[in-house]
């Protein structure tokens, strides 16, 4: 394997391409006993592009996902897209995270830099709940919490398929726990989804603190209450957000960077950029 180094505070690793080999020409299971530890790796050095970022990825992932809300970068890698369109700051979140349909992985993989600004920035939810007061941890064990969406019907044939039909979506959804939902007569579909905002980690069964509860919260267009109605209380989400700034993570992007998360454990999100030359790849998936 090829030289590795931690990532400033966190678990996550960096891998150094010291011998000018392919990101292709790494050891898949050594790779995967590193993700398995870290949840997070930055390979760095290796040249990868969105199409080779997509080989490397399918390595290790039985399915790939689709992003309903980002622009498709290839039609021959329909999977591939850029990351959140706009150059604001992306609070923390789980990919998917609002719904049942979570992501095992995501990659990002960057073509170019923004000029300032723009560093994915991440939290390793393990870290999170652990540093989470008492209090803190005793409301959100006893509550759950409950995400509202409503995608119109481009969005959920996207995500199902673009010859999906209203049955598809009743077969997709029906029976899933914590799942209700409204088909409407535009054929959009409302969803309530009621979880946990601790999860356990995929890989090592720790408890963490890893959803989208805070950009849900701060976003316009979400909607995010406890599982009974309630509002969730400003102060809850202050003192969480206080929690998190003092384990913010940032990756300072170089073109040819592929990043690896483990979505279980770790939320990500960015800082803001004026650079619209940016572009940084991501992708969605289940591992094998």
């Amino acid at each position: 394997m090829v030289e590795t180094d931690t990532l400033l505070m966190s678990s996550a690793k960096i891998i150094y391409n010291n011998t000018s080999e392919s990101i292709l020409q790494l050891p898949i299971q050594e790779t995967l006993n590193y993700f398995k530890s870290s949840g997070v790796l930055l390979f760095r050095g290796f040249g990868v592009d969105y199409e080779r970022m997509k080989t490397f990825a399918e390595n290790f992932s039985s399915k790939f996902v689709l992003d309903k809300d980002r622009p498709i970068v290839d039609p021959h890698n329909k999977y591939v897209t850029l990351v959140d369109p706009g150059m604001h700051y992306v609070s923390p979140h789980c990919e998917n995270a609002n719904s049942p349909f979570r992501p095992d992985v995501i990659w990002f993989c960057c073509g170019v830099p923004a000029a300032q600004g723009g560093e994915t920035l991440f939290w390793d939810g393990v870290k999170v709940w652990q540093e989470m007061s008492v209090e803190l941890k005793k409301l959100f064990i006893a509550q759950k919490i409950k995400f509202y969406q409503k995608f119109p019907a481009a969005d959920w044939k996207r995500f199902l398929g673009i010859g999906a039909t209203l049955a598809d979506v009743q077969r997709t959804l029906n029976g899933i726990p914590g799942l209700s939902y409204k088909i409407n007569e535009d054929q959009s579909i409302s969803i309530e989804y009621i979880c946990s905002a601790v999860v356990k980690t995929k890989y090592a069964n720790q408890d963490a603190f890893a959803n989208s509860l805070i950009a849900e919260y701060k976003n316009p267009r979400g909607v995010v209450t406890f599982a009974d109605g309630s509002p969730i209380p400003a102060t809850a989400i202050n003192q969480i957000q206080h929690v998190m700034n003092n384990l913010t993570e940032v990756i300072n992007w170089q073109s040819g960077d592929l990043v690896m998360i483990d979505n279980s454990r770790f939320l990500h999100g960015r800082r803001s950029f004026t650079d619209r030359n940016r572009r940084i790849y991501s992708l969605l998936s289940y591992m094998k």
